[in-house]
């Protein structure tokens, strides 16, 4: 079983959060260059990821580089983490784009070398440091317990559709860590509800439009239907784009996971019910703090988790929800 460390816990342990004069001193001697390869760079997931990440390297003095593609895809991440390798950064934060795919390319840079964290997603079962299988050699997994997440929009669904009725997932594809979680997540939170009934998954390949039809088709053969739990933004959009064209907008909930400055409106127009938005500015931040300790001689622990907000439209205004909005 997976044990989360919680990373405010990992900086107090860590003495990282404030750095004296002669500690500042001492990480300006020995320059540190710190490369952060996001899922996507215009993801505002990762936009907000990226400003955590700097907020940490001006605390504890290193270089921060950040690179990545234009698409959540492993095809277009693989050579901009060939790219970063050729550059021998002293550490590598990267958010894997399949769990399975980017194990040998990660290898390179470990075999070069490089020490690497993954953030937000995972290789393998991200299970690190076990000294058994072939993608344990990343130090740290930092990132949102997605399992977590998962049970928190199910329990959040399940309560504003009274507890019953039918509901789906509105999925990517199998195979990235973060959303196969999230879902595993929702149902296993969902066997908790008897009088609710989970359908089948749909897959919409990351396309909000193909998702808008998914949800048409499954509200066509199911007049009943009460909810949808979209496992990432661009599943819970196209969701609720089908809703709204099905005239079922309100009717049928939509939980959406992540919470960019786009679904504001949508939430007070209630087309969106629930969203659940990460704190991706603290997986940017505790990846630089936990890599820069590696760097120091201090140990860092292998699984380390951020929180969650659920944002609805009674709490969406208030400016201690707003803050978790993520950033363009």
């Amino acid at each position: 079983m997976k044990r989360w460390t919680n990373a405010l816990a990992v900086t107090a342990t860590l003495g990282l959060v404030a750095l004296s004069p002669v500690e500042t001193a001492l990480a300006a001697d020995n320059k540190y260059t710190i490369a952060l390869i996001p899922g996507l760079t215009t993801d505002p997931f990762y936009i907000t990821m990226h400003k955590g990440a700097e907020a940490a390297a001006k605390v504890v003095g290193v270089d921060l580089i950040f690179q990545g593609a234009p698409e959540f895809n492993p095809v277009t991440q693989v050579p901009v983490l060939n790219a970063v390798i050729a550059r021998k950064p002293s550490a590598i934060l990267i958010a894997p784009t399949d769990k399975v795919q980017l194990v040998e390319p990660l290898k390179k840079a470990f075999e070069a070398g490089i020490p690497v964290i993954t953030v937000d997603t995972f290789i393998g079962d991200g299970r690190y440091q076990t000294g058994s299988g072939g993608a344990d050699f990343p130090l740290s997994y930092i990132a949102s317990d997605n399992i977590l997440g998962g049970e928190i929009a199910a329990r959040a669904l399940a309560k504003a559709i009274g507890d019953k009725g039918k509901v789906y997932v509105s999925n990517v594809n199998p195979g990235i860590s973060t959303t196969d979680q999230r879902e595993q997540g929702f149902k296993e939170e969902m066997k908790k509800h008897p009088n609710i009934t989970v359908l089948e998954t749909q897959f919409n390949n990351d396309d909000a439009n193909k998702a808008a039809a998914q949800f048409q088709s499954v509200f066509a053969r199911n007049s009943d239907l009460a909810g949808v739990f979209g496992a990432n933004l661009f599943s819970a959009m196209g969701a609720a784009s089908g809703a709204k064209q099905a005239g079922a907008s309100g009717k049928v909930k939509v939980a959406a996971f992540d919470a960019p400055s786009s679904i504001v409106p949508e939430i007070k127009a209630g087309t969106v019910d629930i969203a659940i938005a990460q704190h991706p500015a603290e997986i940017g931040y505790f990846g630089v703090i936990a890599a820069h300790a590696h760097l120091t001689g201090q140990s860092i622990p292998p699984l380390i988790g951020t929180g969650f907000t659920v944002i609805d439209k009674t709490n969406v205004d208030d400016p201690n929800v707003k803050r978790f909005i993520y950033s363009d």
